[in-house]
This record gives structure tokens, sequence and C-alpha cells, in this order.
């Protein structure tokens, strides 16, 4: 099963973060997304859009998905693009979570490519 069907699980405080291993498996699934181990392990991503309106549409999207799933990322919004931050603030790092919303919000993005 692809990281994009599956569905993000609760997270407990006191679950361990992912180690280093199981980020490197997880990064390697998805595209575009950089890994951040400085401080709290977080993956973030730059979206690129045509215009304003163009990056509005995407966080709207990913907003919808993100409440459906339980799992919410920092959005920071410019003129044409969207920079996505994930990681669990309940653990203090990266679960699998992080990576299954990164693979829908790659799918929010090609869905709003396509014409």
């Amino acid at each position: 099963m692809s990281l994009a069907e599956k569905k993000c699980k609760p997270c407990e405080a006191g679950t361990p973060p992912l180690d280093e291993q199981q980020e490197n498996e997880l990064i390697e699934q998805l595209k575009g997304w950089h890994l951040n181990r400085q401080g709290k392990h977080k993956i973030s991503k730059t979206f690129e859009f045509p215009g304003f309106l163009d990056a509005v549409r995407f966080v709207v999207e990913l907003g919808h998905v993100a409440e459906a799933e339980g799992h919410h990322p920092d959005i920071h919004v410019y003129y044409n693009k969207v920079v996505v931050d994930l990681w669990t603030h309940k653990i203090g790092g990266l679960s699998e979570n992080d990576f299954v919303m990164a693979a829908k919000a790659d799918q929010i993005n090609l869905a709003a490519a396509r014409p």
C-alpha cells in the first residue's frame, strides 16, 4: 500500500518518534520533500504555483485533507508558493503520519496541476 493510500493513525503521547533509518526509508518514497534533522526532525516541501489564487486553492484543499486525517501541517503561504512543514508535535519528531500527509499533499498538487 502506498503512503497516499494510508490513513493517519492517532498518536499517543509517549510514542517514540521514528529513528533515522525509518525516516530514510519513508523519505525515499516521496519526491521533493526534504528531511531536516536540526532540532526536531521535520519534513518540508515548497510547492510552486502560477499565482496567488492557485496557491490559496492548494492550501484550502490541503486544509480539508488535514482535517479529515486529523494531522495538521504548518503551512506558509507566499504569492506563488506554499511551504509545508510536517512533524508530529505530540511526540516531538516524525511519525509515519507525517509521510502519509506529505504523500496526500503531493496528490493535491498533482490534481491542481491537471488541465
